[in-house]
C-alpha cells in the first residue's frame, strides 16, 4: 500500500525537526566534552547559548524558505550563523570542528542558486583554510572539505523534492477541477445544441405571430400551433439529453472511471472480463461507481483507487476503496452516498460506505442477479 502523503506543513515541520536533529547530533559530542570532561562553567554556558542559539536560527530560516516566505534578511541570518559556527572551534578548541559545515545547507535555500554554487565552492575553500589555520587534524579538514559542499547538496536537494511534492498536489487538484467542469462544459454543449435552434424558431415564429395579429386571424391560428408543436418537440429533446446524460451502467462507469482518475493523478485499474448483467444490476451499480469516484475526485486526497466487481451467491458485488479520505467527509456521509443506498435498497440489494480500520474509505454495494421484485415483473410480462 502507498501511503498518503501528508499535508504541506506537516512535511516542512518534518524536513525541519530531522535537519536540527541530525545537525544537533554532529554536536553533541562536543558538547558532552564541555558539560562532562572539562566542567568549566564559562565554556559550557557559551557552547549552550551558540548551539541553541544556531540550532534555533537555522530552523526558523529553514522553515520560512520552505513555506517561500524569503527575505534580505535571511542572508543577514545566514551571516550570523556561519560566524557562530567559525567562533566555536576558534574559542572551545578543534573538538568543535564539525560546526564549521552548521551553515552549508542553508546556502542553496537562502541564496539564489546562481550565487549559492560559488559561495558554496568558496565555503568549502574557507574552511580548509581556516581548519588548517586553527591547526585541526589534517583528516578532520580533507573530510569537512567534501562534507561542506555534500551538505549543501542534501539541502538543495530537500527544498527541491518539497516543492516538487507541493506542485504535484496542486495540479492533482486543478486536474479533477478541470475534469469535473470539462463534463459540465459537455452537458451545457448539449443542451445548447439541443435548445439553440428550437427557442429561435420559436421565437421567430411569435414575431409573425404578432405582425398578424390583427390581419389575418388563420395565420395566428398556425402560427400558434406552430410555436406549440416546436415547443412540444424541444421539451422531448431536453427529456432526451438529460435522460441520456443521467442514464448510466456500470461498464459505462468503470470504462471512464480509469482515465479520469488517472487524469488527476489516482492510481487506479479497472475490473477487467466482468461478465454481462441485467439492466436492473447495471444501472444502480453503475451509480454507485459514478458517485463514488466522483466523491474521491471532489472531497479526497487520494493516490490509490481500487474498484473490484465480484459474484457473490447470486450477486453482484461492487467495491471501491481509496486511500485519501482522512477525516473530511461529512460525518453523516453526505446527501450523494445516501442516495446510493435509497437506489440500491430499490433493486432489493445492500450498500455500506465508511472508514475503515486501515485508514481508507471504501464504498460496497452488492445487488441480487434475480430480486424478488425483479422476478415478479418477469411473471407478470410473461402472463401478459
Amino acid at each position: 500500500m502507498q501511503p498518503r502523503v501528508p499535508r504541506t506543513r506537516v512535511i516542512a515541520t518534518a524536513i525541519v525537526v530531522m535537519s536540527l536533529v541530525a545537525l544537533g547530533g554532529t554536536l553533541v559530542p562536543a558538547l558532552w566534552y564541555e558539560m562532562f570532561t572539562r566542567q568549566e562553567p564559562g565554556r559550557v554556558a557559551y557552547a549552550l547559548l551558540s548551539v541553541t542559539g544556531m540550532l534555533a536560527l537555522y530552523g526558523r530560516l529553514l522553515w520560512g524558505n520552505l513555506m517561500r516566505r524569503t527575505h534580505p534578511r535571511h542572508r543577514v541570518g545566514l551571516a550570523v550563523i556561519a560566524a557562530i559556527s567559525c567562533l566555536l572551534p576558534a574559542v572551545l578548541g578543534p573538538v568543535w570542528a564539525a560546526a564549521l559545515v552548521m551553515p552549508a545547507g542553508l546556502i542553496p535555500l537562502v541564496l539564489p542558486l546562481r550565487a549559492a554554487v560559488p559561495v558554496t565552492a568558496v565555503g568549502a575553500l574557507g574552511i580548509t583554510g581556516y581548519g588548517l589555520l586553527l591547526g585541526l587534524p589534517t583528516p578532520t579538514v580533507v573530510y569537512e572539505f567534501f562534507w561542506f559542499p555534500f551538505a549543501a547538496l542534501s539541502g538543495y536537494i530537500s527544498y527541491w523534492l518539497f516543492h516538487v511534492v507541493q506542485e504535484l498536489r496542486e495540479a492533482r487538484a486543478e486536474l479533477a477541477r478541470a475534469a469535473v467542469g470539462e463534463e459540465r462544459q459537455r452537458f451545457a454543449r448539449d443542451l445548447h445544441d439541443v435548445l439553440g435552434h428550437s427557442l429561435q424558431a420559436v421565437a421567430l415564429r411569435a414575431e409573425v405571430a404578432e405582425r398578424y395579429l390583427d390581419r389575418d386571424e388563420e395565420r395566428v391560428r398556425k402560427e400558434l400551433a406552430e410555436i406549440q408543436r416546436m415547443a412540444r418537440d424541444s421539451v422531448r429533446d431536453v427529456r432526451e439529453v438529460v435522460r441520456g446524460y443521467r442514464a448510466t451502467s456500470l461498464r459505462t462507469e468503470l470504462d471512464g472511471a480509469s482515465a479520469v482518475l488517472s487524469a488527476a493523478g489516482i492510481r487506479c485499474r479497472p475490473p477487467q472480463g466482468f461478465p454481462d448483467l441485467p439492466a436492473h444490476v447495471h444501472q444502480p451499480l453503475g451509480w454507485v461507481a459514478r458517485e463514488a469516484v466522483t466523491n474521491v475526485l471532489r472531497h479526497s486526497s487520494a493516490t490509490w483507487c481500487r474498484i473490484e466487481v465480484t459474484a457473490t451467491g447470486g450477486g453482484v458485488r461492487l467495491e471501491i476503496v481509496n486511500d485519501g479520505a482522512g477525516r473530511r467527509a461529512a460525518p453523516d456521509g453526505g446527501s450523494g452516498l445516501a442516495g446510493l443506498a435509497e437506489r440500491i435498497a430499490a433493486a432489493d440489494g445492500e450498500f455500506t460506505a465508511g472508514h475503515r480500520g486501515d485508514g481508507t474509505f471504501g464504498v460496497r454495494a452488492v445487488v441480487p442477479v434475480e430480486s424478488p421484485r425483479h422476478a415478479g415483473e418477469l411473471r407478470a410480462e410473461g402472463a401478459g
